[in-house]
Order: C-alpha cells, then sequence, then structure tokens
C-alpha cells in the first residue's frame, strides 16, 4: 500500500511527533511505501510569521497547492494525517476528497472540540466547549495560549468547516486513542457518525523487562507544564519523604529547580534521550504520572509497562482507561497530593503485592501495546478506509458500517 503520512510538528518535542514518526516506520518495516508531509511550527519565528498562520489556519491555499502536488507524483492509496493545525488547515481535506483517497485523522488531543487542546483552563478540567457549535466562553477566556485572539482562531477554523461539512464528510476515520476520547468526540457538536470513530490506542517499542530488584527512587517524566501535575507531585515531596528523580524540561523548570535545591531527596537530570530513559524506567520503583488533564494516550505509561515498572497515575480520562487499579497499577484522586501519598505509602508498605501490580503491567503491554498488536489494528482501517472509498457508503449495510468501529 502506498500510504501518505501528514503532520504539523510542534516546536517542543512530544507524543504526537514520535507517534508520528513511530507508525510511518512500523509500516515501512512491514512492506508499505511510506512518504512524508511534513510542516514543522519552528518556522514561525517572527509576529508576522505568527499572524500569517493565524489567518491561514482556516484554509491555506499553499498546503493544498502541496499536497496537489504531492498527490499526483507519488499517488497514495491513502492520506492519514496526525496534525494540521496551525500550518497545514483543514484544506488538504478538501484536496483528498477530489482525488477520492480515503484519508484518516488521528485525534492525539481534543482540539476539534475545545481550542485548548487538553479540556483544561486554569488547573481545572473545563468542558464548556464540547457540545457548542463557536465556544464563545472559551474564547472570553483565552484557553489557548491565554489569547482570546488565538482561541478565536482556532474556534472559527474549526466552527467554519464544522458548517461545511468537513468533519463530516471529508474525513473518512477518526482514529480515536481511548474509550474515553471516543465518547467525548461521539458526544459533541462535530456530529461525526459513530462509525467513523475508530479505536486504535498508542504503542511503543519493547524496552524489555527491568531490573528483579529496583532502587528506592520513584520517577516522573514528561513536559514540566502546569496540565502535567508536576506542581502536585512537588507538593508531596514536601509532606512524605521519598526519593524522586524529575526528567523533563518546560516552562515550569524553575519551579522543579528550586525544589531540588532546598531537597536533598529531589534529583532534577532535566532533558533525557529514549534510551536513558528506559534505563531509568528499569531501575525505579515506580514511575508517577500526576497529570491533571485526560491525556491521549500517554506513551510514557506504556514504556513503564513494557519495563514491568509500577505506575501511579491520575484517576482520570486515558490514564484511567490503561490502568485498573489495584490489578496493573495504582490510581490517585487527580491533583490530590494527599492521596498520592497515600498509594506511595502503600507500595512501600507491601512490596511483593506492588512487584507483582507490575508484573501484570509487563503482561498488559506484552498483550495490547506491541508494534506488532499496533500495526494489525492499523492495517485493517487503513484496508476498511480504501474499501469503504471503493464502495460508497450508501451502498453498505448498517451493521457492515457498525462492524466499521470495532477492531479491537
Amino acid at each position: 500500500m502506498r500510504i501518505l503520512l501528514i503532520h504539523n510538528k510542534y516546536k517542543q518535542p512530544g507524543g504526537e511527533n514520535v507517534v508520528f514518526e513511530s507508525e510511518g516506520q512500523l509500516l515501512s518495516k512491514n512492506g508499505h511505501i511510506v512518504e512524508r508531509l511534513i510542516f514543522d511550527n519552528s518556522t514561525i519565528k517572527t509576529f508576522l510569521d505568527r499572524i500569517l498562520s493565524g489567518m491561514k489556519v482556516i484554509y491555506n491555499p499553499e498546503s493544498a497547492r502541496i499536497l496537489r502536488e504531492k498527490i499526483e507524483k507519488f499517488g497514495p492509496d491513502i492520506i492519514h494525517v496526525h496534525n494540521f493545525i496551525p500550518l497545514v488547515s483543514p484544506s488538504i481535506f478538501s484536496v483528498a476528497k477530489k482525488f477520492n483517497i480515503p484519508t484518516i485523522l488521528t485525534l492525539h488531543n481534543y482540539r476539534l472540540i475545545c481550542p485548548s487542546a487538553t479540556l483544561v483552563y486554569k488547573g481545572k478540567i473545563y468542558e464548556r466547549s464540547i457540545h457548542s457549535i463557536f465556544p464563545i466562553d472559551a474564547v472570553m477566556k483565552g484557553v489557548y495560549r491565554n489569547s482570546m485572539l488565538q482561541t478565536a482562531a482556532v474556534a472559527f477554523m474549526v466552527a467554519i468547516h464544522n458548517l461545511l461539512g468537513t468533519w463530516r464528510h471529508k474525513v473518512d476515520f477518526y482514529i480515536a486513542l481511548s474509550n474515553f476520547a471516543k465518547e467525548k468526540f461521539k458526544t459533541s457538536s462535530l456530529a461525526i457518525p459513530e462509525e467513523r470513530l475508530v479505536l486504535k490506542p498508542n504503542f511503543v517499542p519493547d524496552f524489555g523487562a527491568g531490573d528483579a530488584v529496583r532502587d528506592d527512587d520513584l520517577l516522573f517524566v514528561g513536559r514540566l507544564v502546569e496540565e502535567k501535575g508536576i506542581q502536585i507531585l512537588l507538593r508531596a515531596t514536601k509532606l512524605l519523604k521519598f526519593r524522586l528523580t524529575i526528567i523533563g524540561d518546560g516552562p515550569l523548570r524553575k519551579l522543579v529547580t528550586d525544589a531540588a535545591s532546598v531537597n536533598v531527596n529531589i534529583r532534577y537530570l532535566g532533558f533525557q534521550d529514549k534510551e536513558a530513559i528506559a534505563g531509568h524506567l528499569k531501575k525505579c520503583k515506580a514511575l508517577i504520572f500526576p497529570s491533571i488533564w485526560y491525556e491521549g494516550f500517554p506513551l510514557t505509561i506504556l514504556e513503564a509497562f513494557s519495563t514491568g515498572t509500577l505506575v501511579i497515575a491520575s484517576e482520570l480520562g486515558a490514564m484511567a482507561e490503561i490502568i485498573e487499579n489495584g490489578v496493573n497499577g495504582l490510581l490517585f484522586e487527580a491533583g490530590n497530593e494527599n492521596a498520592l501519598i497515600s498509594k506511595i505509602a502503600e507500595i512501600n508498605s507491601r512490596p511483593q503485592w506492588a512487584k507483582q501490580l507490575a508484573e501484570t503491567a509487563r503482561l498488559n503491554y506484552l498483550r495490547y501495546y506491541t508494534p506488532e498488536k499496533n500495526y494489525g489494528m492499523l492495517i485493517n482501517i487503513y484496508r476498511n478506509a480504501v474499501a469503504l472509498k471503493q464502495h460508497p457508503r450508501d451502498k453498505w449495510s448498517p451493521q457492515s458500517l457498525a462492524a466499521l468501529s470495532n477492531y479491537n
């Protein structure tokens, strides 16, 4: 199969960029001809660049032209889009439709139902945009980058293309990363037909089982931003004495370095590559994942699972779907440092039980989150999208359409 992958890369490295590259490599490894069309936010350098990108977020004729030329030259059987904001725009879906090429869009975040993308505002879950054709409250609050103007640009883009039918008629399948996310999009103002929302989680390579005897260190890996809950973890270190290693970088770096400077139990390592992270996961007692937003499908948790490392995570969104409390990990009330401390104390007092949870996590990884398992799900989605283009939807039975959303 000839597959064209499209992605608008972020300036800061993150999960979406990793998934884009990993899926491309997985498809190539399995014999498919893969080409990538990449737009990069690092090209937005000046204030004028930001203004121009904002003006083109609704429809970018340049990206439409680039895609037309790519299609004519490469002749893809399918187009898979990971992110199209802000440089690509929904113009690409119209181009793909004109060429009658099936199109897949992975819903890595919640941008299409809230300009914030995280469904978080000022540290709290914010869902007022989900059912609104135009989220005026979100715009007035400036939920995207604390900017009314930038929030309005994204909101107008989504609303206009909702009215134009782009989301309902020009995207063949949406990949939801979790059942939780699938339900949020299904009940949103986008009115996407349920059979077009299909489930496929993320995957990670197998890091291999970690050390049988672990260090006492707890580990945090992630962007140092409010929605990742690092501030909750730091508050917990003031209430309970435990050794903590922090890996990552971001706007809250100073908060972390200040905490490390006065607490000898906190070790801050900054940004680390995957190999180094794997090494720390294999040695630590547990990974702490205190996120206060629903998340997409956190790669860090899957990486911990692959090493047989216990995960203590917020009982929220995707985390509560990956982790079954007391079976393959532990969940605590999101944002509650006392609840987190209670879980840490529990694994300290019940080491054999904690080890059993970690072993179950490793088994869950092998069953659900390997590259091989994920490839089967992904290629099944592609094949059905191609079949649907060749045999129009109105000729399919309701039973066949309903079956399309049940790949797992």
